[in-house]
């Protein structure tokens, strides 16, 4: 269901509400969730709170960064293809951009940004993030057996911290939804205006595994060409990762550590940048690829990367769009729903919680710009901002 006039339906409209985003949205994919929560369900309204959970769980599915293939679809809904390339690169182009200036000038990036600015916007995130699951616990954790899903989710997910565990979980509410959850038969989703049919989905999925098995051959039948090898390991390590940016570290480290393209220290380094920047932690790759190849280098393997989860994410969506339409759906969605916000909770006991709140005086920090946030109105750009210039003074004293 659209909220806004035409007059918003641009990729123009996308890109400069996403690049907004890409300047401002610290804390990692959670956070990064919690700030298109924000902006695209309460502020701007594009879609509704059910059709972003959906997408939201649909995107944990699938392998790649979440919360940038959940910005693609936001896009892809709003203004087709070149929608979903606006969003991408407004949320991407601010990070990337100052990765790949810090791999060609590394001695003089080093402190670009001072520690107690930092810790000031893992706190904000903090806020960010509890807003986010607030809201959604609200709407879609109505209950007690909801409720228990949501819960029995978290407390795995914290247990059980592996790669895979977020799928499991999550197909383990589907099937627990079929069983238990009877959804009202006028309860029909949201319409997600994609324009893309079912067998231009399949196509694009099939060009996902074709370049997956192609790419190693072809790097392989050339083995002295160097921007190709590039692109295979960088589309490789986004077609492989569950779980989101962490979890490709490994990943990305065989890939260009292991193979001697770069030393341990370089990456090290690039991966401690990528902490102080806002957007996805899949931009690392522009540091990686900078520090290789200078811009070239970088650009190349930041697209390759990030391909994957284009073609993942306008394939699925048809399918999805259809499915969970039925009844049967529904009701599995009912509990999906459930378990999203579940990991949304456990993600914000660990990481964002523990990263950030180490004392009293976090603690106090995290409810004002919480409060700021929920009873103020005030926009979280501007709280952002706000707490990160209000810590950097505070550590300066």
């Amino acid at each position: 269901m659209a909220y806004t006039s035409e007059a918003d339906k641009s990729a123009w409209v996308v890109f400069w509400a996403f690049l907004r985003l890409g300047l401002t949205s610290f804390g990692g994919p959670v956070a990064h969730l919690g700030y298109f929560h924000a902006e695209f369900v309460g502020k701007r309204r594009w879609l509704s709170e059910r059709s972003y959970v959906d997408l939201v769980a649909l995107c944990q599915f699938l392998p790649g960064p979440a919360s940038s293939q959940v910005g693609m679809a936001i896009g892809l809904s709003r203004a087709g293809y070149a929608g979903a390339l606006a969003a991408w690169l407004g949320f991407t182009l601010p990070s990337a951009l100052v990765l790949i200036l810090f791999a060609i000038g590394l001695t003089q990036f080093g402190h670009v940004v001072p520690a107690g600015v930092l810790h000031g916007l893992k706190i904000v995130a903090v806020a960010v993030v509890a807003q986010a699951v607030w809201g959604m616990a609200r709407t879609l954790c109505a209950g007690a057996l909801r409720i228990t899903i949501m819960v029995a989710s978290s407390c795995v997910a914290l247990w059980l911290p592996f790669a895979f565990i977020q799928v499991a979980i999550i197909a383990v509410a589907a099937v627990l939804g079929l069983w238990l959850c009877k959804p009202l038969s006028r309860s029909v989703p949201d319409v997600l205006p994609l324009g893309i049919t079912p067998r231009a989905g399949g196509a694009w999925l099939l060009l996902f595994l074709v370049l997956l098995l192609g790419l190693p051959l072809l790097a392989w039948l050339w083995p002295t060409t160097p921007f190709l090898m590039l692109v295979d390991a960088f589309y490789r390590a986004g077609s492989l990762v569950f779980g989101g940016g962490h979890v490709v570290l490994p990943l990305l480290q065989t890939e260009v550590v292991s193979t001697g393209w770069l030393s341990n220290e370089t990456f090290v380094a690039g991966y401690g940048a990528t902490q102080a920047v806002p957007g996805p932690l899949f931009t690392f790759a522009a540091f990686l690829g900078a520090a290789m190849n200078g811009w070239l280098g970088g650009v190349i393997a930041l697209i390759s990367i990030f391909i994957p989860s284009f073609l993942l994410i306008v394939g699925a969506l048809p399918f999805w769009e259809k499915w969970r339409r039925s009844t049967a759906a529904q009701a599995a969605l009912m509990a999906v729903n459930a378990a999203v916000v579940g990991l949304l909770v456990a993600a914000f006991c660990d990481p964002v919680w523990t990263s950030a709140i180490h004392t009293p005086y976090d603690f106090a920090f995290a409810l004002l710009a919480l409060v700021a946030l929920m009873y103020w109105k005030l926009p979280p750009w501007l709280v952002v901002l706000g707490c990160g210039v209000v810590a950097g003074v505070l550590s300066a004293w």
